[in-house]
């Protein structure tokens, strides 16, 4: 049984930082692509950015370029989210999400497998 455990959400003021986690057990991953998504209330899980676990190959929403970097832990199976630069916009829960295909997708239903979320907040 495939889990996702997110970690690392809270409370930040605009301009400063946080570390997402997402703990992934239950299966290989390295044939997955592993994503992270984001829903604010009364909207759609939107697309922040995705990692191939096989070689690493990154893939971001233009929104967070520049501002978020997503890596991956082989030892640790584990796939982080560094978010700098935060903005009262970034404000909404946090998923991480794994599709079961080496191809990328920024589509929320491409996904198979998916965390609890976590909340950020971002104050102003």
């Amino acid at each position: 049984q495939v889990q996702l455990v997110e970690s690392g959400g809270g409370l930040v003021q605009a301009g400063g930082s946080l570390r997402l986690s997402c703990a992934a057990s239950g299966r290989t991953f390295s044939r997955y692509v592993m994503g992270w998504f984001r829903q604010a209330p009364g909207k759609e899980h939107d697309f922040v950015a995705a990692i191939r676990w096989s070689d690493g190959t990154t893939y971001y929403a233009d929104s967070v370029k520049g501002r978020f970097t997503i890596s991956r832990d082989n030892a640790k199976n584990t796939v982080s989210l560094q978010m700098n630069s935060l903005k009262v916009e970034d404000t909404a829960v946090y998923y991480c999400a794994a599709r079961s295909a080496s191809g990328y997708s920024p589509n929320q239903y491409d996904y198979d497998y998916w965390g609890q979320g976590t909340q950020v907040t971002v104050s102003s």
